[in-house]
């Protein structure tokens, strides 16, 4: 019955954590390509070739649902993925979906033309390659009308926050917070479209001001997949119990996991 959970690095742990305290008692399992990380600064067809390697990997693992706790994944591939190579008796879900839902006070199941909502003026913080993909904006518009939204690429941020440099990591966030409202100064909201970053919502917060709204990931995506086990029961894996796999050294990245986390996390190859 385990869940599986994919992201390029340490950043989808946030994701973990969040769905682990919302559904104790399903296991999950969770894989992190941290050979190849960054996705953010790859190209999209690369990002699909590993994305799709990974979910292999934990179909594998008996997890027939995937959550992709990669922003970048889920906007450079999932569409593909779901257009041409998922197969029937298998689901991977993105992490745009709650964000949205949340952002427009509407289900994702509610196909009723878009309307206006009461945000107008969005800041989208993200890596280079969810801002190429443009892929939020094009969901959004699906659901909203006469929302502006101004995307801030992070370059930096993920590496910063992977390698525990938390000086550097809040140094980026004011620099690219102070980026994004020269193009836009008052955003009514502000979304953190990294699951890296929800480390770094604090700091975030603090450079936006207390006026702006910060959707953070984790909890909204803990929240949308306990409504989906709901309603698709059958969706539960054949796994039953909770590992963590890992393409790079297991040792490194469990001693980062750990830290990331704040409590013992082992991890093995994958």
């Amino acid at each position: 019955m385990a869940v599986g959970i994919f992201d390029s690095g340490l950043g989808g742990l946030t994701v973990l954590d969040a769905v682990a305290k919302r559904l104790p008692d399903v296991p999950f399992v969770y894989f992190g390509d941290n050979k190849h990380a960054p996705y953010g600064v790859r190209d999209a067809d690369d990002v699909y070739d590993l994305t799709t390697a990974a979910v292999s990997r934990l179909w594998d693992e008996g997890c027939d649902l995937v959550i992709l706790a990669c922003n970048t994944a889920s906007a450079a591939a999932l569409r593909r993925m779901q257009e041409s190579w998922i197969p029937s008796d298998k689901r991977v879900l993105g992490v745009f979906v709650p964000l949205i839902e949340a952002l427009t006070e509407r289900q994702w199941g509610d196909n009723s033309p878009p309307r206006e909502v009461a945000v107008k003026h969005v800041a989208l913080f993200a890596t280079p390659a969810t801002v190429r993909s443009r892929a939020f904006q094009r969901e959004l518009a699906f659901r909203a009308i006469g929302v502006d939204v101004e995307a801030q690429a992070c370059g930096g941020l993920v590496d910063a926050i992977e390698e525990g440099d938390m000086i550097l990591a809040e140094a980026l966030v004011r620099s690219h917070v102070d980026a994004l409202k020269r193009k836009m100064p008052e955003p009514q909201a502000a979304i953190l479209g990294c699951t890296h970053y929800p480390l770094m919502q604090d700091a975030f917060q603090a450079a936006l001001g207390p006026e702006v709204t910060v959707y953070s990931q984790a909890n909204l995506v803990a929240e949308s997949l306990a409504d989906y086990l709901e309603r698709h029961p059958g969706m539960l894996g054949q796994g039953d119990k909770t590992r963590f796999l890992t393409t790079g050294n297991p040792r490194k990245v469990s001693d980062q996991a750990t830290h990331f986390l704040r409590r013992q996390v082992e991890f093995e190859s994958a």
